[in-house]
């Protein structure tokens, strides 16, 4: 069961990247007119409070938390049977939001190191250590599947203990809702964190770069990239 429910995850966490993942155009247009936010670009977003970052990113999370809650109850009506399909689709919800979560802080994913922090994020919310040292050894196509794979054995250890409720059809239903809302829950405030970390990281990068640049007090700034 184990490497079932592993293999669920790390097949959702790949359909997720590879083929649903979030088209960084829509979701800006989603950031402007769902919530408000004067954007011309994604990265219009380090001129902003991050509180109000703050707000949309609780937004995209609690909006994912329904979403997994409503497939975890359908699913969960199967018991056991179901619980491989259920992740896999719980484990591409959860991707999608974090992927959400990159792009409110300010991070596109146009370039590897985007790419990579994306996983780096993905790891630190599913509770696993990702060294820098694997990062600098591995380009990014040979580093993200060997991310997902360490994904997939943590969660799946955590699923296999965690999801033993759902072996009873009737109560699995109940069981499946909760869990998957606070597994996205769980997961993308971590995810959250990271973003937010990293995002006032740039912003302080950026403010000491213009504190250095003469007249920068008065003339115009780029945006940090």
């Amino acid at each position: 069961m184990r490497r079932r429910v592993e293999g669920a995850i790390r097949g959702g966490l790949t359909r997720a990247y590879d083929t649903i993942k979030v088209d960084p155009g829509r979701f800006l247009m989603q950031l402007r007119v769902a919530h408000g936010l004067p954007l011309a670009t994604i990265h219009g977003v380090y001129t902003l409070p991050v509180e109000r970052l703050d707000d949309v990113a609780e937004s995209v999370i609690r909006g994912g938390m329904k979403l997994a809650a409503a497939e975890g109850a359908g699913f969960g009506l199967g018991g056991i049977l179901t619980i491989v399909p259920d992740l896999g689709i719980l484990s591409a919800i959860t991707m999608r939001t974090i992927q959400k979560l990159s792009l409110i802080y300010g991070f596109e994913l146009n370039t590897d190191d985007e790419i990579a922090e994306l996983w780096i994020a993905a790891a630190s919310a599913a509770g696993v250590d990702i060294s820098r040292e694997l990062l600098e050894k591995e380009v990014v196509n040979r580093f993200v599947p060997k991310v997902i794979q360490r994904i997939a054995v943590k969660a799946g250890a955590e699923v296999v203990e965690k999801w033993a409720g759902r072996l009873i059809p009737v109560v699995s239903s109940a069981i499946g809702c909760a869990l998957n809302y606070y597994f996205v829950r769980a997961w993308g405030e971590r995810a959250r964190a990271h973003f937010r970390k990293k995002h006032l990281e740039a912003r302080r990068r950026f403010a000491e770069e213009q504190m250095r640049l003469p007249g920068a007090a008065s003339g115009s700034a780029a945006l940090p990239s």
